[in-house]
């Protein structure tokens, strides 16, 4: 019985492909045909997206996760809209990780920008009360042993 089923599905799948017959393709190129968004209009909307004063704990994470998926290393007054939104939820945590994320971002670049970044904001962590993860000694790992080399 299996063998007369499966005789019977190789030859209609046979039949449905039909090997012998060229197939073309046609490349289609879809195009988005929407209004593309110029770098002022996204600064702009990120930081009246973090300046709600209704916004809430799953927004504010909401809106850090979408900065930190994307291929950019978000503006400085963007950081300070986002430290903000951060300190009325009053997730310190959120601020410090995310402080941690745009320097990961940085890449091979993280002398250059990252020093930046923090000069442009210090004002405004100072005013809030936030400490950078180096101020905090987040960076440099805890518990790591030292490497047999360095002995």
């Amino acid at each position: 019985m299996f063998r007369t089923l499966s005789l019977r599905v190789n030859s209609v799948l046979r039949n449905s492909i039909n090997l012998n017959k060229p197939t073309f393709v046609v490349a289609n190129r879809f195009m988005s045909h929407g209004k593309t968004e110029t770098d002022e209009e996204f600064d702009n909307r990120y930081e009246a997206y973090f300046n709600r004063k209704d916004i809430d704990g799953w927004e504010v994470r909401k809106g850090l996760n979408d900065l930190c998926g994307m291929d950019l290393i978000p503006e400085p007054r963007i950081i300070i809209a986002a430290m903000k939104a951060c300190r009325r939820i009053n997730d310190y945590a959120l601020c410090i990780r995310f402080l941690e994320a745009i320097k990961f971002k940085c890449g091979g670049k993280v002398n250059e920008i990252y020093p930046y970044i923090i000069k442009e904001i210090e004002p405004t962590l100072t005013e809030l009360g936030i400490d950078t993860p180096e101020q905090v000694g987040y960076d440099k790992p805890e518990l790591a042993l030292k490497s047999v080399n360095d002995m």
